[in-house]
């Protein structure tokens, strides 16, 4: 992906929307805040009663699946390029790093190069569901059932659910305008690589 912040092709301007002050925001909201500096969070946090289950639910994705964390973070990644979200491939090719991907296999997925020679069958399999989820709206029934054969019910649910969940950051970062921030890697991404 080029430098330049997109949506849809168009360069972002700044945020349409204030970010949260952690000072403002009332305490739990608050704490959270003062402990990331990721501008999603302080968007979202606008939408106090739903702020703190969304981050639970974005954790649960992260972190308590079955689904093998590097096939998670390909995943995010094809989502991120397919919707030219800037933001969300800033932070998931430092995710997608601490968990074992490849340069080849990043590059592999910014280029739309599916077949490529770094990827498993796996996460060939993976990446052309996601895709078409994403692009088409819904998986071919033989792509359903190749990949229900490979990884099971669960995590092709799983997988269904990171596209969705991620579909739905890139159209809140794009239609408020966020610009990436520098990329964090969390704990959660380290104690994943230590397992």
């Amino acid at each position: 992906m080029n430098d330049a912040p997109t949506t849809n092709g168009q360069e972002t301007g700044m945020a349409r929307l204030t970010l949260m002050d952690p000072a403002s925001a009332p305490e739990s909201v608050g704490k959270v805040l003062a402990g990331t500096p990721l501008s999603l969070f302080r968007i979202v946090a606008h939408a106090e009663s739903a702020f703190e289950p969304w981050l639970k639910y974005g954790t649960a994705l992260l972190t308590r699946l079955e689904l093998d964390p590097l096939l998670r973070e390909l995943v995010i990644l094809q989502v991120a390029h397919l919707v030219e979200s800037r933001y969300e491939w800033v932070q998931h090719v430092a995710i997608a790093h601490s968990v074992g991907a490849s340069d080849e296999q990043i590059a592999a997925v910014e280029s739309d190069r599916e077949d490529d020679p770094s990827l498993t069958d796996a996460q060939r399999g993976v990446l052309r569901f996601t895709r078409e989820v994403v692009l088409d709206g819904a998986a071919s029934e033989q792509l359903v059932a190749d990949l229900v054969a490979r990884v099971g019910d669960r995590q092709v649910v799983e997988l269904l659910l990171l596209v969705g969940h991620y579909m739905a950051i890139a159209r809140l970062i794009a239609t408020t305008g966020l610009e990436p921030d520098p990329p964090l890697v969390t704990l959660t991404a380290r104690t994943e690589r230590e397992e």
